[in-house]
């Protein structure tokens, strides 16, 4: 049965079937979930543009497919809502590798911000106080944002003006690298507050 397949190639209609084969190949063999490709165009006509940015002008799409096989590429319709619809030939496998590399390449210089927290008490005493501002500096320099928080304690919530008074000195040391971006709070019994890092210059 196969050998009189390979057979029918030659034969009087096998050149068609040969065809076919390479059309059903160009049209599913490379993904098109973008961009309608090939045969799943399916507008009678169509202003074409060559591989090289050259304007072919307005024609049925079959003649469009045609000019694109006979050049080993693929018709892309580009522009489906233009009238009439625009389609390029071009190699859509290379174009969407290239499309991809330059997604990843985007993707891997885009700057993640995270929001780090620095945790103070009302009584925290200088040591910790600088220890925490140069943690939080150095969060602020990496281009993180920081939430600044205190714990309020039984008889501590009726002093919340200390509570204001530590954010106030915390974001002054931290304010040659930081702006304040949500001014100190109470949410609950904890107060807080986020800095945000300075745009460079």
């Amino acid at each position: 049965m196969f050998s009189g397949f390979i057979g029918s190639i030659f034969s009087g209609h096998g050149y068609i079937l040969l065809v076919s084969i390479f059309i059903f190949r160009r049209c599913f063999a490379i993904s098109s979930k973008e961009l309608a490709i090939n045969e799943a165009i399916k507008f009678k006509e169509v202003r074409v543009i060559g591989e090289d940015g050259t304007q072919l002008g307005i024609m049925p799409v079959d003649k469009a497919l045609k000019a694109a096989y006979e050049k080993d590429l693929d018709l892309v319709n580009i522009s489906p809502n233009a009238t009439p619809p625009v389609c390029k030939i071009m190699n859509y496998g290379k174009y969407r590798f290239e499309q991809s590399k330059k997604e990843k390449e985007v993707r891997k210089n885009q700057k993640i911000i995270e929001i780090k927290e620095i945790r103070l008490g009302l009584g925290i005493d200088v040591h910790d106080f600088e220890t925490k501002g140069n943690q939080a500096i150095k969060f602020l320099k990496s281009g993180n944002k920081v939430k600044v928080s205190i714990r309020f304690r039984g008889r501590e919530l009726g002093h919340p003006e200390i509570g204001l008074d530590t954010m106030a000195r915390f974001a002054s040391y931290c304010e040659e690298f930081s702006n304040v971006e949500k001014a100190a709070k109470m949410e609950g019994r904890n107060m807080l507050m986020f800095l945000a890092p300075k745009s460079a210059k």
